[in-house]
């Protein structure tokens, strides 16, 4: 009675509907191209490292002397050690500040509470290394504060080492804490608040047994996520660390030498830092899932009005707030305009000579830095549009993969993935080592999996039903993607691309081991300077790199409206 329109399905297995539904997809090639790209930058350049932990250097044979070698090693081992504590200890300090001033400015009215609510982002703008110099400039050595303070008869401990590296990355990564906080606080109905208080519970009772559990998640995930930018910071302990040896530095010392050589070491410590990271995400996830507490959306409790002393505590707070997380700007800026006779900082006298040598004399790491982040930028931001779209749109087996597998790069240090790439890209068909290429690639991968939240964002407001409709109509899927979709990603693809664009010029820890001669970024040349203790060099350089950030990012909140730390 009806006429076959296909080839008989009689002795297909029942998957076969299916496979041939996602064969005919336009979007299958699209995505199988994304899932072979992070395939080639990510899955192999791990897989070759893993491979190269795993082989005697001697006879190519596969031996596991690298890791008795690391385990039998006080250095490696203490590195080791060093790395948790490191990871701990800053975890900690930005819980107990970000935190507690989360709660404050969501549960409280004060005097200058708008301004301490935005200023700590700050913090987020600020590069690494610029706030690295900046403490290095106060409290180092030769340090403005520490000589005040010595001439009072008050003796700092010196600021290399555990003090300078915990101090500095808990005022660097406090904010993380405070803006996740912020928002799970937000979102919290207060109903459930109310109910204890109306059944007798102190303040202090309420939130112990009522606030903090339902606030556990969250407060799990924003330490998690300390936790992993403080084992993964290469600026930091390098300049800050002195003789104390973390994962992140070791490894790049140890690339440094055994440059040209087996790279046995190298290979040992990354994987080593690796499994460290996924270690900690794992537990994470399994801690999360038991703690997770689900609720209907309601009012956020309203804010408490504070009169009194408790007014006065709440503003000295601000300012407190306001004044650390504005320094490292403040003082890095100073240093860009004073005169300097080799190390040596004559504070007080004042000079446009540095920034002219920025400029003028040595511009090419500002064209570097400009190029290469602008490269990385538009590729990422067009992966992030189209792999964005396909996590949350399309139901495909290659989507589940590349779901996965995007997100992959969060548990590698950049100094990991650079020496990674390198491995892999250092022989054979394609050769990548000392090319920008390779340098780009290191940035698409480091940043993509941020793009790609913040390209997300928009796509789960936007019904299927508008495309549907489209497609209807007789225009293609991949045409109403762009004509339809696209428009309406539109806020969300320009974030991308800003934050992408910016935290692309800040990065350091992957292009250190990656850069060649003439292709130094001002994050590497102010490293440079550093190591060699011309201060007010690295400080031109860091004004210029804050300039090059901050205006995209004011230029793109006032003009264009866009919420750029909301997927943060």
């Amino acid at each position: 009675m009806f006429a076959k329109t296909g080839p008989s399905t009689s002795h297909m297995p029942a998957w076969w509907p299916a496979m041939s539904f996602a064969s005919r997809s336009p979007w299958l090639l699209p995505a199988t191209f994304c899932l072979l790209l992070l395939f080639a930058l990510v899955v192999w350049p791990l897989v070759s490292l893993f491979y190269q932990s795993a082989l005697d250097p001697q006879t190519g044979q596969y031996s596991l002397d690298g890791f008795r070698q690391f385990f039998g090693s006080p250095r490696y081992t203490t590195a080791f050690t060093n790395t948790v504590i490191l990871g701990a200890a800053s975890t900690a300090g930005a819980l107990l500040l970000g935190a507690p001033l989360a709660y404050i400015v969501a549960r409280y009215d004060f005097p200058g509470k708008p301004v301490v609510a935005l200023l700590p982002l700050a913090t987020i703008i600020l590069p690494d290394i610029v706030v690295s110099q900046a403490w290095l400039m106060l409290l180092g050595n030769n340090g403005i504060v520490r000589h005040a303070l010595e001439g009072v008869g008050i003796d700092l401990p010196s600021f290399y080492g555990w003090f300078g590296m915990i101090y500095t990355l808990i005022l660097n990564d406090y904010t993380y804490v405070y803006i996740g906080m912020l928002a799970a606080l937000k979102a919290i109905d207060g109903s459930i608040e109310e109910a204890a208080v109306n059944l007798g519970a102190s303040n202090l009772r309420r939130a112990l047994t009522v606030t903090l559990p339902v606030l556990m998640p969250a407060l799990l995930v924003n330490a998690m996520i300390v936790f992993t930018l403080a084992v993964d910071n290469f600026s930091i302990p390098m300049i800050l660390g002195g003789r104390i040896d973390v994962l992140s530095s070791l490894t790049y010392t140890t690339f440094l030498s055994e440059m040209g050589g087996s790279p046995l070491m190298q290979s040992v410590l990354a994987v080593v830092s690796v499994v460290l990271v996924g270690c900690v995400l794992f537990v994470q996830k399994r801690v999360v899932e038991r703690k997770t507490y689900q609720m209907y959306q309601g009012r956020a409790p309203k804010a408490i009005r504070a009169r009194g002393l408790a007014s006065v505590l709440l503003a000295g707070w601000a300012v407190l707030f306001v004044a650390f997380s504005m320094i490292p700007a403040v003082i890095v800026l100073v240093g860009a305009f004073t005169k300097a006779r080799g190390p040596v900082m004559q504070y007080g006298t004042w000079t446009l000579e540095n920034m002219e040598r920025a400029l003028r004399t040595a511009p090419e790491p500002i064209i570097n830095s400009l190029m290469l982040a602008s490269v990385a930028a538009i590729a990422g931001t067009c992966f992030a549009t189209v792999a964005s779209y396909l996590i949350v749109k399309k139901k495909m087996w290659t989507v589940s993969v590349l779901d996965y597998v995007v997100m992959l790069p969060l548990a590698i240090s950049g100094t990991v993935l650079g020496i990674a790439l390198i491995q892999t890209y250092n022989s054979g068909m394609i050769i990548l080592t000392g090319t920008w290429v390779i340098m780009v690639a290191a940035l698409f991968v480091r940043k993509v999996p941020f793009s790609i939240r913040s390209a997300s964002a928009s796509l789960y407001s936007i019904p299927d039903s508008i495309e549907e409709a489209s497609i209807n109509l007789g225009v293609s899927p991949i045409a109403s993607f762009f004509k339809v979709v696209l428009p309406l990603m539109k806020p969300a693809i320009l974030g991308a691309a800003i934050l992408m664009w910016v935290t692309s010029l800040a990065e350091i820890s992957a292009t250190i081991v990656l850069y060649y001669g003439g292709m130094e970024t001002m994050p590497i040349q102010m490293f440079r300077q550093i190591d060699a203790g011309y201060l007010a060099r690295a400080s031109a350089y860091g004004v210029i790199l804050m300039i090059v950030i901050i205006v995209p990012i004011y230029l793109a909140v006032r003009f264009l409206k866009l919420d750029l730390f909301s997927n943060r």
